[in-house]
C-alpha cells in the first residue's frame, strides 16, 4: 500500500515554496527600491522611473530654460578696449524634437557689452555643425569647418538677441571666436 508522501517530502516542498516566494519577494521589492517607488509614498516628488524619462509622454513646462555651454568668462579688457569676445554670450538647450525623432535645440546669442557697444563680425567655433532643420542663413551659418558666422557679419545691438533652432542627434559646443566692435 502506498502511503501519502513523507515528511520529509512534505517538508521538502514546503521549504522549496517558502524559499521561492521570499526570492520573488526580495527580488520584486529590490526591483521597487531602484525604481524608488518604496519610500515615494512620504515622498511629493514623482518615482524615479517617471523622472527618468521612461514614460510614454513627456510632461515639460510651457518655458524651457536655456543652459549655459562654456563657464561664464570674466572680460580681461585692455584700457580703452570696447568689447571682448567674452560680451557674446551663447545659451542652448534642447526643445521638442522632429516629427521625424530627431533633436532639437535652441540657441540664443545674447549681446552682453559692458560699455554698451554694438558688435558684429560675430564667429562661432563649430566643428562641422550641419541641421536636419533648415536655418536661414542670414542668421546662422557654416562658412568652413569650425567657423560659423552669425547674423551675417551685421551689427548685434546692445542689448540685442538673436535666436535660432536646429536639429541634430547631438547638441554642437558653440563658443565665439573672434568679434569686431564699433
Amino acid at each position: 500500500m502506498m502511503k501519502g508522501p513523507s515528511i520529509s517530502t512534505t517538508n521538502r516542498r514546503v521549504l522549496v515554496i517558502f524559499a521561492s516566494v521570499l526570492f520573488i519577494f526580495l527580488s520584486v521589492s529590490a526591483f521597487l527600491t531602484d525604481l524608488n517607488i518604496i519610500g515615494s509614498f512620504m515622498d511629493s516628488s514623482p518615482p524615479s522611473f517617471l523622472r527618468s524619462g521612461l514614460r510614454s509622454t513627456r510632461v515639460t513646462p510651457r518655458r524651457k530654460l536655456l543652459t549655459r555651454e562654456a563657464a561664464f568668462e570674466e572680460p580681461t579688457r585692455i584700457w580703452g578696449e570696447k568689447c571682448t569676445k567674452s560680451d557674446i554670450v551663447i545659451n542652448q538647450g534642447p526643445t521638442a524634437p522632429l516629427p521625424t525623432g530627431i533633436p532639437t535645440y535652441t540657441v540664443e546669442v545674447v549681446n552682453a557689452c559692458a560699455t554698451g557697444c554694438d558688435i558684429h563680425g560675430i564667429h562661432f567655433k563649430c566643428g562641422w555643425f550641419s541641421s536636419a532643420h533648415l536655418i536661414n542663413p542670414r542668421i546662422f551659418k557654416r562658412l568652413r569647418y569650425d567657423d560659423c558666422l552669425v547674423n551675417d557679419g551685421k551689427p548685434l545691438v546692445y542689448g540685442g538677441t538673436l535666436s535660432f533652432q536646429y536639429a541634430n542627434t547631438f547638441p554642437y559646443p558653440l563658443s565665439v571666436s573672434s568679434v569686431v566692435c564699433n
